[in-house]
């Protein structure tokens, strides 16, 4: 099969190299047209699994939350102290300022929170009128002590406990387009999961996730001339406070301009080291402008089929023109190397003939290695995490344009140009080599036992291998995400959001335990159909703790109760009378309520406390923080008619924000909102989500089936938890389908089984050293060991191709060694610096996973360097199996 496609190719491509050169130009040009269309994506959707029930879940309750984009600042004065009104009239002015940013509905902050404490206030006086901090009669040291000790609603959230950092929310226009084109999409994308579309479905949602990221593009441009304006307006202010900036946008837009930042960085920085190791190989102009040139029309096609595709690059992607690179220089490198063998053995020779030789010793282990390398990039599409499987399949596809360009460019540029000379001078990276068989030929006990212990070892790191990581430890310490979530970490009540949602039991739950207090036995499917159909019917759209999208980061707002929203005082001003006239209560819409009772509502308040106390949380915020807040005004609990009375008498805009996010409407449903620490080091996820759900079953008598856990908390750790299946579904698929590639290339088990040792050892050891100095799998480094195992088996193949060619010529398995290493392996030795540097190029990101990725890849391929130039020929020479010809 291999001849009849090597005669083809010699009909078709060696036989035309100028009608080849001419359409390389044409595709190039349409390519450069279609790159205008590439695109960079930020998305939350790189945290969160593929098909993820508990995704669907919380979009589900993301729709009917609904909400806003939002920016946080937080404000930390570096002189006066927070509370004194010089202090309090320069955040006033930012506040003014920032309310003039395009597109800004509202800037809250803690001058805009009625003060209940500063001195404590009677409900009528709440429906008469109330004060906030711009009141100059204000008592600043109560008001200090209010928002630090007193109030439960502020203490945590809205200032820190030392009292000196605040926070502004800098909420935008809800862009009700972007919305209606995101939930469409996400409808026809659970119908398509069902299995429920039919032809005119997939096209609707085939237009749909069009028309979703079209759109997405321009918000995200327009979201970044917002961010700039922002940030303009707080380096006028930085000379009297210490300013950081956070929110989803913030994140996302930063996250662009890193992948832009690391395209360029990564794109520059490799091609230069490639022109300079060129340079220093070969030392002739051609051997710098043909490899070269297979790169650049490599990259370029890749990219203008990324714009034609609308295929968007995410950070983890970002590194996909390097990655471009470094392989198809290695393919170059290889057929280079091969046809000046052929020049130096017979330097009379045309150069057609020179070209067709090199492409008939080549081609077969040409496409055996870059088949290899695509099983190991096309492992990752099993994943389950939608910006791994874009990887996977951008690099498959790109793996095979760099394969063909090859082929192409490089007898088409090399045809019309004369032999000439063979180089000569002394040859030491030939030496260099030679060394290396020597070794191996007086070490062969040494190194087998070495590679024993290297796997024993490594085992024993894999099995120390953790998935728990830090969101925060994506960034570097310099960069203001980093700063800005610390910031907000530690000062401001956590990060991360769980969201943990109570049901009321059944009807006839409740009949059998009405005279003992709360059912500890429930039936959340028999409840009745508004809070059946619609667990999260607390609030609908009015919600302004609704999470605004589905993304796991849309929370990170201090101000919010849990699934990121708006200040909850935010639409009470002191020109409001909410209660115009007392008087008039309104019939109570919680009457007969489950959970609004005095004695429920004490046992969330122990349910609260509980959460309160572990040490991974910070702020927790539930329809207890508010009853909490009543019995402190009250000075004591509050009776069944005084809660009933209180209920009446809430106006609606307060209903809004103290009540609505965290009980539904009927009162049958509850909702804490959880901020976790994200910072804390000995923070493990999933040991804290089985805490808390065993606990509140153990401790507070409720049912699996009536506690829901979900938020931004839930979905990061199952994407951390599917790592490990991950990784073991990638490696047993890369392993199994490179070892059926080798069968059928070598068509022997022992050569294949060989084949394949200095790959696992490479990518053993690399797990095992993350497991021994404590560094967990993340997003990037899963996808180390099959890359590793699919690129590294690239020079096995040349080498035991070459050892098979060889072998023949006396039948010595030794002598064999020798000249393989003195030929095979210097395009081994440059194909892997080239590779080894163009990954550590990688180390220069401001996304840690990716630098990570880098270094450890490259230390990969070391040691699979060094594995093929002395274990493999050792593991040849001790077993001497018999090489045929595919």
């Amino acid at each position: 099969m291999t001849h009849r496609l090597f005669n083809a190719y010699c009909r078709v491509v060696l036989a035309h190299p100028v009608f080849w050169l001419a359409l390389l130009a044409l595709i190039c040009s349409v390519a450069a047209w279609q790159a205008r269309e590439f695109k960079i994506d930020a998305s939350a959707d790189s945290l969160v699994l593929e098909n993820d029930e508990a995704l669907q879940y919380y979009r589900k309750i993301s729709k009917r939350y609904g909400g806003s984009d939002f920016l946080i600042i937080t404000y930390t004065p570096s002189q006066a102290p927070l509370f004194q009104r010089n202090t309090l009239e320069h955040l006033q002015a930012l506040q003014s300022d920032l309310k003039q940013v395009d597109r800004v509905s509202s800037v809250y902050s803690m001058l805009d929170v009625p003060l209940l404490f500063s001195p404590q206030v009677e409900f009528s006086d709440l429906a008469n009128d109330y004060r906030t901090l711009t009141d100059e009669d204000v008592d600043l040291s109560l008001a200090e002590k209010e928002f630090t000790e007193e109030n439960p609603l502020y203490e945590d959230l809205l200032v820190s406990d030392d009292g000196n950092t605040t926070a502004l929310l800098v909420s935008f226009e809800r862009d009700e387009k972007y919305y209606d084109l995101l939930y469409r999409r996400n409808e026809l994308r659970a119908q398509q999961h069902e299995g429920e579309l039919d032809e005119d479905g997939e096209q609707a949602l085939e237009e749909a996730s069009q028309a979703f990221s079209d759109y997405s593009s321009q918000i995200q441009e327009r979201t970044a001339s917002e961010i700039d304006q922002v940030r303009n307006i707080m380096d006028s202010y930085r000379d009297e406070a210490k300013l950081f900036l956070g929110g989803v946008p913030m994140i996302a837009t930063d996250l662009v301009r890193f992948i832009r930042a690391d395209l360029k960085i990564f794109g520059i920085g490799v091609l230069a080291f490639l022109i300079v190791t060129l340079f220093m190989i070969f030392r002739r102009p051609r051997w710098v402008v043909v490899p070269l040139a297979c790169c650049g029309v490599t990259v370029l096609t890749v990219t203008g089929w990324l714009g034609w595709m609308d295929w968007k690059v995410s950070v983890i992607s970002s590194n996909y023109i390097s990655l471009l690179l470094i392989i198809t220089m290695s393919i170059t490198i290889h057929l280079t190397v091969r046809f000046r063998e052929l020049h130096e053995e017979n330097p009379e020779a045309s150069q057609k003939w020179l070209i067709r030789e090199t492409a008939a010793h080549m081609m077969r282990p040409m496409i055996y290695m870059i088949l290899t390398t695509m099983v190991g990039f096309s492992s990752l599409v099993i994943s389950g995490i939608r910006p791994v499987i874009d990887f996977g399949w951008m690099m498959t596809f790109g793996l095979g344009v760099a394969l063909v360009v090859c082929f192409l460019v490089f007898p088409a540029l090399l045809g019309p140009l004369k032999a000439g000379q063979p180089q000569q001078g002394r040859d030491f990276s030939r030496k260099f080599t030679l060394a290396f068989a020597g070794f191996t030929e007086r070490h062969r006990p040494t190194l087998l036992v070495l590679a024993i212990l290297t796997v024993v070892a490594s085992l024993w790191g894999i099995s120390r291998l953790t998935v728990e990581n830090r969101f925060i430890d994506y960034f570097q310490k310099d960069t203001e995400i980093y700063q800005g979530m610390l910031q907000i970490d530690r000062k401001l009540g956590g990060t991360t959001p769980l969201d943990i949602v109570i049901d009321a039991p059944s009807t006839d739950a409740r009949s059998t335990t009405a005279s003992s207090g709360p059912a500890t036995g429930w039936d959340g499917e028999s409840m009745d159909d508004s809070a059946a159909t619609d667990p999260f019917a607390a609030g609908g759209d009015s919600d302004p703790f609704a999470t605004a999208e589905p993304d796991p980061f849309a929370d990170s707002d201090p101000f919010s109760a849990g699934s990121g929203g708006e200040d909850p005082f935010a639409n009470a001003t002191p020109s409001d009378d909410p209660f115009a006239d007392p008087q008039q209560a309104k019939p109570n819409p919680l009457k007969g309520a489950y959970w609004f009772t005095p004695a429920r509502l004490a046992q969330l308040v122990e349910i609260q406390n509980y959460l309160q106390s572990l040490p991974e949380t910070g702020k927790v915020l539930s329809i207890a923080t508010t009853y909490k807040v009543a019995e402190k005004l009250n000075e004591g609990p509050l009776s069944y008619v005084q809660l009933m009375l209180l209920a009446s008498f809430i106006p609606e805009d307060l209903r809004d924000q103290l009540v609505r996010p965290y009980l539904s409407d009927d009162g049958n449903q509850v909702r804490f909102s959880v901020r976790v620490i994200d910072s804390d080091e000995n923070l493990n996820r999933n040991d804290l989500l089985a805490k808390i759900r065993t606990d509140m079953e153990n401790n507070f008598g409720l049912q699996p089936e009536q506690v829901n856990l979900t938020g931004a908390m839930v979905l990061y750790n199952n994407m951390l938890q599917s790592l490990f299946d991950s990784q073991i579904k990638t490696l047993g698929y890369v392993f199994a389908a490179i070892l059926v590639m080798l069968l059928i290339l070598f068509r022997s088990l022992p050569v294949a089984l060989i084949s394949m040792v200095p790959s696992l050892i490479s990518a053993s050891l690399v797990l095992g050293l993350m497991g021994w100095i404590g560094l967990p799998l993340d997003l990037m480094t899963i996808t180390i060991t099959a890359i590793t195992i699919g690129i590294a088996v690239d020079d096995t193949i040349h080498y035991i191709h070459r050892f098979h060619e060889e072998l023949p010529k006396d039948n010595d398995y030794v002598a064999t060694m020798k000249r393989c290493h003195g030929s095979i392996g210097k395009a081994m030795y440059y194909t892997s610096l080239t590779i080894i540097a163009g990954f550590s190029i990688l180390a220069f990101s401001n996304f840690n996973p990716t630098v990570y990725f880098g270094l450890l890849t490259g230390l990969a391929m070391l040691v699979a360097l060094l594995s093929n130039l002395t274990l493999l020929p050792a593991l040849l020479i001790s077993v001497k199996p018999k090489l045929r010809a595919g």
